[in-house]
């Protein structure tokens, strides 16, 4: 196995390992902290089944079962399809919109995710060149670069991170096909509050745990000053040297970290220009300081 760093601080490639294998240990630790140093892991070449992608994620932690229930792989619940592809009889394959604007995904979630991995099965092309970049901001240089006075201030404080926010943001959009969340639905992810900062569990950093997908309102401080100091976060962290952005290739897998980093899909291409995805998400269920160790 070889590991690649990407020029610029976030994203490796990683070659000389087929992940439809059983991951040796020496491996998973290596990859774990691999994790946690790029942030960013891309495995090109890969062609795998729902059944070995889910094997694969399953070594780093428990799988989520995405709280809309759309657009599962047959048989898998947990392995979710992204695709603006249409069957026979003209209904949708996949989730279309899915992670289009920047967001974190589970801080939503009481219980938040370690990691998520993409599998590209059909890349949209034009003239020659991919589109439908995943892009990913750093969020332990982030949290490293506020300045005193912010760090000083936010210490030990919490947000409201509320599903419905992102989920209403992607049903604005013209064409979405999104039907309003449920009352089931809402009442299986009721708003949580989470740390703006907190210890990352591979690395021992800290990172801003604080994103404009999901995050609504600082807990303990006026709605005035709540609203401009989320503002200045969101802008602060969106800045491109944090930046990083993906070129899929059919055939990558891209494994990233969801606590150090937030990430955008980019929506550049047509209907007609076909985008198939494989999704599984990895909630942080395991003590990964020591694993990683």
């Amino acid at each position: 196995m070889q590991i690649t760093p990407h020029d610029g601080g976030v994203g490796a490639r990683i070659t000389g390992i087929d992940l439809a294998q059983k991951l040796a240990e020496p491996d998973f630790r290596q990859l774990l902290r691999a994790l946690g140093h790029h942030g960013v892991l891309c495995f090109p070449g890969q062609d795998l089944e729902a059944a070995q992608l889910s094997a694969f994620r399953s070594r780093f932690g428990t799988l989520e079962h995405n709280v809309a229930a759309m657009f599962n792989a047959p048989g898998h619940p947990e392995v979710m399809i992204l695709s603006n592809m249409k069957d026979e009889a003209g209904q949708p394959v996949g989730l279309g919109d899915a992670g289009q604007g920047w967001h974190t995904d589970m801080s939503y979630s009481h219980d938040i995710a370690i990691a998520n991995v993409l599998h590209a099965k059909q890349v949209p092309m034009r003239d020659g060149r991919p589109l439908g970049d995943t892009q990913f901001l750093d969020m332990h240089r982030a949290y490293e670069d506020l300045p005193p006075a912010v760090k000083a201030r936010l210490e030990g404080r919490t947000a409201i991170h509320d599903f419905n926010k992102f989920w209403e943001m992607m049903r604005a959009r013209p064409g979405s096909a999104r039907a309003p969340l449920t009352e089931e639905q809402r009442r299986r992810k009721p708003p949580v509050s989470q740390p703006i900062f907190r210890l990352h569990p591979i690395t021992g950093r800290r990172v801003l745990y604080c994103n404009p997908g999901y995050a609504t309102v600082i807990e303990g401080m006026e709605a005035a000053e709540s609203e401009a100091m989320l503002d200045f976060l969101f802008r602060h962290q969106s800045q491109e040297k944090y930046l990083y952005s993906h070129a899929w290739t059919p055939g990558d897998v891209l494994m990233w970290d969801n606590i150090a980093t937030t990430h955008n899909a980019v929506a550049d291409y047509g209907p007609d220009e076909h985008r198939y995805i494989l999704r599984v998400q990895v909630m942080a269920t395991l003590d990964y300081a020591a694993l990683a160790a």
